[in-house]
């Protein structure tokens, strides 16, 4: 608006239109400026000690946007010239100046607004930290059950002010930080509880004592790297390391040989060299990783000498064409280029096939929990043997987990998914030594309800961080595959209660936070469905069949609506979400004329089920598409159609669970052997066996829920009968 009016031409002739036009903007922006104020105001009064400066640059915005609206109103226009009333017409420097002290305030304000919100996380951890300093001292249960009370309602409010911080954070790299060290805060908060309750009933226990203490260092050290985040500082003054990835050097490497073009002298030869040089010292963590296959390692190393001819070849041309520009060596300069840039591509292409195949395989040989299963068993049974044996087996689980990390962040093609493959890579460092001190303590103890109870958090944690990395090899493959979308919401500004109910409200486009806390369930329910739509279509070997390509895209389309519900993801507002229920509505009705065209292969027996299974899904989608394409007005409608789409997308999904096995199980009995399943990864052979193979019916998965986490604390059964 303010540049609406700085940029008006001045003509003579000025319609009664524009003038009122320019009325209207500049009583536009007053009333902004006010409604503005109004906001920074009250929370100066609830801020004391920033009051002054804040009431001062108040002040000034208000001041500047009423000058404005003075110099816009073109009322005295109709006046005589000898009026002398300055306009924006007759003085237009006055107009810029105000607007320069109206940008400088507000900028002023929301700065001092920003060290509020800064100083409110600081003084929330603190308060945290020191109820964790009480609750590691405890020597009775009622004195810990009223003292974590305290701790459960500090960490709502501590998660309120970080999870508006982090949607506030430009850096997505920092935002991905802020994200890792929040998830390890509401995972070790249930897992604060259980080990503490277990070193109560067990003082004399190492193993339980040793698990308490791991969980509070992890605590404390994810409440400091919110405050590093937080106050943009690292401790005694150190630099931040970032991690070097092999993706990150192909690009910077290509972008200085593509920058030859421009100007052939702005690098060394050495300073090229010395690039690739680093670049291939990184292949070597796959070339020597016991898990990669031998294919993957031949091609890498096959690629690794060519990219060094190449780059022979090209410094060789490269140094003629500075000694003497002519067109044939210009030429030739070009094509080492291309080729230089190509080799590191396949390269790229390369790395990134063997690090996503090791992780699949890895996930789906280890989704049934086998081991944990085994330790939960053992540890009942008061075997120490069989649970060290167990153990074993986990560490080794765990290495292979570690590796799969490391080798997935080189190809994770963004700053934000190497942060995320490092946490993960953490995680599994971790938890892993923890399942086994908490295993032990069980074995111990195997009457013990308590110790059964911590084991089963700390194996839940385990299997929702393996839930997770499904999720993250999907990201990685849609970055390297060019699907990757951003997000962009302020939440975290100082928010005064009673003020703000007098502000005109903006029309929603976005869930705020009451609403995806009222539809997280909703949307956790869709994303364990997507997980099952996925794990369903796996087991095609036909991936190019009609009904498992639209299973798939369905799927895929879930999550995206998955991710709303949480402010994340492609997408941004209640209308992209419309609009990708109606094109799931319709990938779901060609799906059912995929299912018709399956009827006409199936045996006359076999063919009405099927028949009446699409039918049933042609009626939801139309449901949906009805519900997706009505209108609604205002922000509680709104979010009412939300949650309908939500819910009949759902329905949809659980519908497509059913129909996906019902469909692989015809086309087996009508295709015997055409080889309709995977083969099964190399080292089942060896797979543990203590008990039927089966797949969990519900993955817990575990997000920085502020509900979830309220539930918790209000529902929280802290004592057992003796």
């Amino acid at each position: 608006q303010i540049t609406t009016l700085i940029n008006h031409k001045d003509k003579p002739k000025r319609s009664d239109k524009t003038l009122q036009a320019i009325q209207r903007v500049g009583q536009a922006v007053n009333l902004a400026v006010g409604r503005f104020v109004t906001v920074g105001e009250a929370i100066a009064n609830e801020n004391r000690e920033l009051k002054e400066e804040m009431s001062v640059a108040c002040i000034e915005a208000r001041r500047a946007g009423e000058t404005i609206a003075q110099l816009t109103d073109v009322a005295s226009l109709d006046h005589p010239e000898s009026d002398s009333h300055i306009t924006i017409f007759t003085d237009k420097t006055g107009v810029v100046k105000a607007a320069r002290l109206l940008l400088s305030s507000v900028t002023k304000v929301l700065v001092l607004a920003d060290r509020i919100v800064i100083k409110q996380i600081i003084t929330s951890r603190n308060k945290v930290l020191a109820t964790m300093e009480q609750l590691e001292k405890v020597s009775s249960f009622q004195e810990f059950v009223q003292i974590f009370s305290q701790f459960g309602n500090e960490m709502v409010e501590f998660a309120h002010l970080t999870g508006d911080r982090q949607n506030d954070l430009k850096d997505e790299k920092k935002k991905a930080r802020m994200a890792a060290s929040r998830a390890v805060l509401e995972k070790c908060t249930m897992m604060l509880l259980t080990a503490s309750k277990t070193c109560l009933r067990h003082p004399d226990c190492e193993s339980a004592r040793i698990n308490k203490d791991g969980v509070f260092h992890r605590m404390r050290l994810a409440l400091e790297q919110v405050i590093e985040i937080v106050t943009d500082s690292r401790p005694n003054g150190e630099n931040e390391m970032a991690p070097i990835s092999i993706y990150s050097g192909i690009k910077e490497f290509k972008n200085k040989v593509e920058g030859l073009r421009e100007n052939l002298y702005f690098l060394s030869k050495e300073n090229l060299s010395t690039m690739l040089e680093v670049i291939l010292e990184h292949t070597e963590d796959f070339t020597d990783s016991a898990y990669t296959s031998h294919e993957h390692r031949e091609h890498i190393l096959e690629l690794s000498k060519q990219a060094k001819m190449e780059l022979e070849q090209l410094v060789s041309v490269w140094m003629q064409a500075q000694n003497q520009k002519t067109k044939d060596l210009m030429e030739d300069l070009e094509v080492a280029i291309l080729k230089t840039c190509q080799c590191m591509n396949e390269l790229k292409r390369e790395v990134h096939s063997a690090a996503t195949s090791l992780a699949a395989d890895l996930l789906k040989y280890h989704t049934d929990h086998m081991v944990l299963k085994a330790l939960k068993i053992t540890g009942v049974e008061g075997n120490l043997e069989a649970v060290a044996e167990y153990t074993c087996k986990l560490s080794e689980q765990k290495e292979q987990l570690v590796e799969m990390c490391r080798l997935l962040r080189h190809v994770s093609g963004t700053e934000p998914l190497e942060i995320t493959c490092i946490h993960a890579e953490d995680t599994f460092q971790v938890t892993g030594p923890q399942i086994i001190s908490a295993a032990e303590t069980l074995a111990l103890h195997p009457s013990s309800k308590i110790a059964k109870e911590n084991l089963e958090v700390f194996c839940e944690a385990w299997e929702s961080q393996l839930s997770d990395m499904s999720l993250l090899l999907r990201e990685i493959n849609d970055v390297f595959e060019g699907r990757r979308g951003e997000k962009r919401v302020y939440l975290s500004l100082p928010r005064p209660g009673k003020h703000s109910a007098n502000l005109k409200a903006l029309k929603p486009v976005k869930l705020d936070t009451e609403e995806q806390a009222k539809i997280a369930k909703l949307g956790l329910e869709l994303h364990l469905l997507t997980s099952d739509v996925d794990s369903e279509t796996e087991k095609w070997e036909d991936q190019d069949n009609e009904i498992v390509q639209h299973g798939q895209g369905m799927s895929s389309m879930a999550y995206s609506m998955y991710l709303f519900t949480r402010g994340e993801g492609l997408l941004k507002t209640t209308q992209d979400l419309f609009h990708q229920a109606e094109i799931f509505a319709t990938e779901g009705t060609k799906l059912a004329s995929a299912l018709h065209a399956l009827s006409d292969q199936v045996r006359d027996d076999e063919k009405p089920l099927l028949l009446l299974e699409a039918e049933k899904l042609i009626s939801m989608c139309k449901q949906l598409q009805i519900t997706a394409k009505a209108s609604a007005q205002g922000k509680s409608a709104t979010f009412t159609k939300v949650d309908a789409c939500i819910l009949k997308t759902r329905n949809v999904m659980t519908l497509l669970c059913q129909l996906l096995p019902l469909c692989y199980k015809l086309l087996r009995k009508n295709k015997a052997g055409n080889g309709c399943l995977k083969p099964a990864p190399p080292w089942k052979e060896d797979r543990i066996r203590t008990g039927p193979s089966a797949r969990t019916a519900e993955r817990r998965v575990d997000t920085f829920g502020i509900k979830s986490l309220e539930n918790h604390i209000t529902n929280m059964t802290f004592l057992e009968s003796k």
